[in-house]
């Protein structure tokens, strides 16, 4: 087994980019596993750093995807727990949309029996991102409301069964046509951004100027100045994304300095004085800093063994098939995560 498909992002540009090719098999070294890619999962990282927006994605050409999904093929010296043939899930460091990845055993975790492979590959990061946003930063409590920005992506529903397990009030963003969906995944407010403003709205359900405890927001720009106006006393706003200076699947500078332009400017003493806070969220600083999102992923396997949390998958399509899937989510057409087949 000398070579692999891989979906490798040669260059900056729109989805047409993307292209399958053979890459050298990965070989595991110590404390690592080789997996048999089942199902790999596209974040909205992937599109940014396709247009060349993501200051974390590796040099082009690059192979992207974080989460993953499939069977152990290969063991690592001194790797122990794990074995081959076992269905797994978890996390890599890029690489993961191919048919091999090598990630560190620490990584993966066996997939839950009913899981399919997609559904294994929906969990990792946007779980992580959601309860790390909601509970490890955001102290979420029962009771509290919480507005999640994009409740209809991966992140947002991951959210949104997060807020419900821990007794929230959840308001939820999205296009009109996702709202039967959201109110099943338990938002109770859903809003329609594209025909209200979501702060007007929020303050017309319920009746206050500064009705909110938590935001979590992946948009940014204007969407982060109006989050932290709902806040009340107490209340964070924790910023997980910056989806707003993308547009249209394609690098556009100007687009992104506009977007930046409407980003608010923090100040401590305002901040203070309203007693509110902004806390920023990048996943990946975590995964380094602490060497693997145990602390993250072992209380979401605890929800998801109390069947709390499971999975919402919107689509899939083949490796083959890439360009397609990363136009569906530039089109908002995705309820629930997207995912790659290998």
């Amino acid at each position: 087994m000398g070579v692999v498909r891989a979906l490798v992002t040669p260059a900056r540009g729109g989805p047409e980019v993307l292209r399958v090719e053979e890459r050298p098999t990965p070989v595991p070294g110590a404390g690592e596993v080789r997996v048999r890619v089942h199902a790999a999962g596209i974040n909205f990282a992937d599109l940014l750093a396709r247009q060349g927006l993501y200051p974390d994605a590796p040099p082009l050409p690059a192979v992207m995807g974080y989460e993953l999904a499939g069977e152990i093929d290969e063991l690592g010296e001194g790797v122990e727990g794990l074995e081959r043939g076992q269905r797994v899930f978890g996390a890599s460091r890029f690489g993961a949309q191919a048919e091999f990845v090598v990630t560190k055993a620490a990584n993966v975790l066996p997939l839950r029996e009913g899981w399919s492979f997609e559904e294994g590959a929906a969990f990792p990061v946007v779980y992580a991102t959601a309860y790390a946003g909601l509970i490890r930063y955001g102290s979420l409590r029962a009771g509290e409301r919480v507005l999640i920005q994009a409740a209809a992506g991966g992140v947002g529903i991951a959210a949104t069964q997060i807020a419900k397990a821990h007794d929230a009030e959840v308001f939820g963003t999205a296009s009109a046509s996702k709202h039967e969906a959201l109110r099943g995944f338990g938002v109770d407010h859903p809003i329609d951004y594209r025909s209200v403003d979501f702060a007007r709205e929020i303050r017309r359900i319920t009746g206050e100027a500064r009705p909110l405890d938590l935001v979590l927001d992946g948009i940014g720009g204007a969407s982060f100045r109006k989050g932290l106006s709902l806040l009340r006393p107490g209340g964070r706003l924790v910023g997980i994304g910056a989806s707003a200076v993308s547009g249209g699947g394609r690098r556009n500078p100007a687009r992104a300095l506009a977007t930046l332009a409407r980003f608010p400017i923090l100040h401590p003493l305002a901040l203070m004085s309203g007693s509110r806070a902004f806390i920023g969220l990048n996943v990946l600083r975590l995964w380094d800093s602490k060497g693997s999102l145990d602390e993250l992923i072992e209380p979401l396997q605890q929800l998801g063994e109390a069947g709390r949390l499971r999975p919402v998958v919107a689509a899939s399509f083949p490796l083959e098939q890439a360009a397609d899937a990363h136009r569906f989510i530039e089109e908002r057409r995705n309820v629930g995560k997207v995912v790659l087949t290998v």
